[in-house]
């Protein structure tokens, strides 16, 4: 299957001589939720901003539904989709005076019923005839969204769509984003809400210093990375880490009153096991046992410092 976006040795280095993004391969296919993170810095925008045509890279190539960015350019921003991070648009113009000059500009004919059900799915529809400056930050990030699908694109990009906004619409944001992947819209997102990356992409990619260090399916990367802690709340403190656990990945907690047991879930074999008859041969015993799974912010964080 041809994937929708082709980046192919993609590099952007900046008259100051700082490299943006060093040779970047990635393919996203055809209705994917694709989470691209990376701390501040780290290439994310200039990749997206690339893709858009708004950078000139340095070198490499980007394909749009087989559209070349540089050769095609026309054709290839038909299919393309932006919410950029910052609040921009024509700020006199009414709700749907915005949307529809938006749906022009791609040479795309009225579609009144498409413009309605984007404004009734962001909960705009009561907003239409208000002028955009009128509107709180929130529902300004909601018209962004609006005008980025009003030519319906089939990749949309969202960079940092939920930044600043409530808990009430960043969930109307994942549902939104959801229902455009059930359409077949290819969504790449950026976000340093780790656990939305973690609830809503099918895969991940993980980027830093302008390098891409992993792209793996999300539900594979937290199964390959992903370690648990068992957490033994103790009936009484331990002042110190018994002789007989010494050689297990276990730790005890400041307080004394509980000792955490560290493993990953694909090598367990039964250590576990291990661990509590050990416990009850020390005479050690316990009121309470819970497990912790390691999180996508813990895989993050590893990973990045890892490659500095």
């Amino acid at each position: 299957m041809t994937p929708v976006l082709s980046i192919q040795g993609l590099s952007k280095t900046y008259g100051d001589g700082t490299v943006a993004l060093d040779a970047v391969d990635l393919a996203v296919e055809r209705g994917e939720i694709f989470a691209l993170l990376g701390p501040n810095g780290a290439g994310k925008s200039t990749l997206i901003n690339i893709v858009c045509g708004l950078v000139r890279p340095s070198g490499g190539t980007v394909e749009v539904q087989g559209h070349d960015i540089a050769r095609d350019w026309r054709r290839a921003r038909r299919h393309l989709g932006l919410v950029p991070q910052e609040l921009v648009g024509e700020a006199f113009e009414t709700v749907w005076g915005s949307l529809v000059y938006s749906r022009g500009l791609y040479g795309k004919a009225p579609d009144p019923g498409h413009l309605e059900r984007l404004l009734r799915d962001l909960a705009l529809w009561d907003k239409r005839r208000t002028p955009v400056f009128a509107l709180s930050g929130g529902m300004k990030r909601r018209v962004m969204i609006a005008k980025a699908l009003a030519h319906q694109p089939t990749v949309l990009f969202l960079d940092e769509p939920t930044a600043g906004v409530d808990v009430a619409l960043r969930r109307s944001t994942w549902t939104l984003v959801e229902r455009l992947r059930d359409q077949g819209v290819t969504v790449i997102l950026t976000t340093h809400y780790l656990a939305e990356a973690e609830a809503l992409a099918d895969r991940i990619g993980i980027i830093d210093h302008g390098r891409l260090l992993l792209v793996e399916r999300t539900a594979d990367l937290m199964a390959k990375l992903g370690r648990k802690e068992l957490i033994v709340q103790l009936e009484r403190p331990l002042a110190a880490l018994p002789e007989a656990l010494a050689e297990l990945p276990v730790g005890l907690t400041d307080d004394g009153h509980a000792l955490v047991y560290r493993y990953d879930v694909a090598h367990e074999h039964g250590l576990i096991a291990e661990f509590l008859r050990r416990l009850d041969r020390a005479g050690i015993v316990f009121t309470d046992l819970k497990t912790r799974q390691r999180s996508l912010e813990d895989i993050f964080v590893e990973l990045v410092e890892g490659a500095r």
